[in-house]
């Protein structure tokens, strides 16, 4: 089932986060709600992503950005402050919160790799977060990714 903006937030670097913002557009990014980060600075994707609902001109301040990528609190307090009021500032700490024993996290994360026989690939921001396991899928998608990039201006 595909949920499209009834799920509300947009995760944006399963393609990479600037290869995502070619198709979110005016009109995605005005029907969600708004956006994830999963990778990356948190500090450089917020202002993107702040810049680029201003460059549609849409308020950000209408819009959520949801931060989870390996949060504590004194990160979540410092993005809080850096964002407050210049966008809606949200939170999901799952580790952090959950594992506060002296036990290392299992850090377990899944993810689809295949669906209807077709191979499955996230394309992160950061290196070691992508999966896929077909490489060549891979090659193929990073080729287009790239060409993308460099020609859909």
């Amino acid at each position: 089932k595909e949920y499209g903006i009834l799920n509300g937030t947009a995760l944006t670097d399963t393609i990479s986060t600037d290869c995502f913002l070619k198709d979110f557009q005016l009109t995605y990014s005005t029907l969600f709600s708004g956006v994830r980060h999963d990778s990356g600075d948190p500090f450089v994707w917020g202002e993107k992503m702040i810049e680029h609902y201003k460059s549609l001109g849409i308020d950000p301040a209408t819009k959520t950005l949801l931060f989870s990528d390996s949060l504590d609190f004194e990160t979540a307090d410092r993005i809080y402050k850096t964002f407050a009021g210049r966008a809606k500032v949200a939170f999901g700490i799952g580790t952090y919160i959950s594992n506060d024993t002296d036990v290392e996290a299992l850090n377990i994360v899944m993810k689809t790799t295949k669906c209807n026989g077709m191979d499955v690939a996230k394309i992160s921001d950061v290196d070691g977060k992508s999966m896929c396991k077909n490489p060549e899928y891979v090659d193929y998608l990073m080729r287009c990714i790239k060409w993308r990039m460099e020609h859909d201006k």
